[in-house]
């Protein structure tokens, strides 16, 4: 069974007081790659088309402590033909090994990617995150980078993952809090919101650990908050009425 981590309490901090360079590093790291990886070791069959440009979106999903069972429920409700792409960033144990592919293919048709480096995101797919890894998206591809902490002692893999997808998703990006311990996410959801893309969180009341959905809904720019088994119903419309 996958471990995602029940003690999120390194994230209970709020991140308004912390640095505003506290995470840039690995995000600037794994940037770097792009020309590099993406263009020097991508075999020459592959295609990679710019999402953006494509017209699909690439929803970002954020969850920790608690965010298995909110995973199986939206998963569980998505059609298999969105024309959307789903990229999951939880919090996992570094110390266990994650089955989390496994066990959310028993509850989708869709696809399940574990991201492997320099990925291209292609639609109606599920990519999720490996341990003790970070991951930026840049021009379609997913990068990853070792995990690593501020000078706080924080690790913010989602607020990362969010940020640069309002970057190189603009409209087209969603972001999506689920279950977790602490405040990840929070500060992510707002350069998606700021880019003009959708952002939901989960219902509090339905959520096994309610820190991340609190903290996101108290920013203010939460577009919608419901359960996960309700988010797929809005995903679609919102991608029929975007297109």
């Amino acid at each position: 069974m996958d471990r995602l981590l029940a003690d999120d309490s390194q994230l209970s901090h709020s991140l308004d007081g912390s640095s505003p360079h506290s995470h840039a590093s690995p995000s600037l790291d794994a940037a770097a790659k792009v020309d590099g990886v993406a263009k020097d070791s991508a075999p020459d069959s592959i295609s990679v088309a710019d999402p953006e440009d494509a017209g699909f979106q690439v929803v970002g999903i954020g969850a920790s402590a608690g965010g298995l069972e909110a995973l199986e429920k939206l998963f569980s409700a998505m059609p298999e033909n969105t024309g959307m792409a789903f990229v999951v960033v939880q919090h996992l144990s570094p110390d266990f090994k994650s089955v989390m592919d496994e066990l959310l293919a028993r509850r989708t048709r869709i696809p399940v990617h574990l991201v492997e480096d320099a990925m291209p995101v292609e639609p109606n797919r599920i990519y999720l995150i490996p341990p003790r890894k970070e991951m930026i998206i840049s021009r379609g591809r997913l990068l990853l980078s070792d995990k690593g902490e501020s000078q706080d002692g924080l690790t913010l893999p989602i607020d990362i993952f969010f940020r640069s997808l309002a970057q190189d998703m603009g409209q087209r990006a969603v972001g999506i809090v689920l279950s977790g311990a602490g405040s990840d996410g929070s500060r992510g959801i707002r350069d998606i919101h700021e880019a003009g893309g959708l952002v939901l969180c989960q219902d509090e009341a339905t959520a096994e650990f309610d820190g991340m959905p609190r903290s996101a809904r108290e920013t203010g720019i939460v577009h919608h908050v419901l359960p996960p088994a309700e988010m797929p119903r809005l995903l679609v419309e919102h991608a029929r009425s975007s297109g």
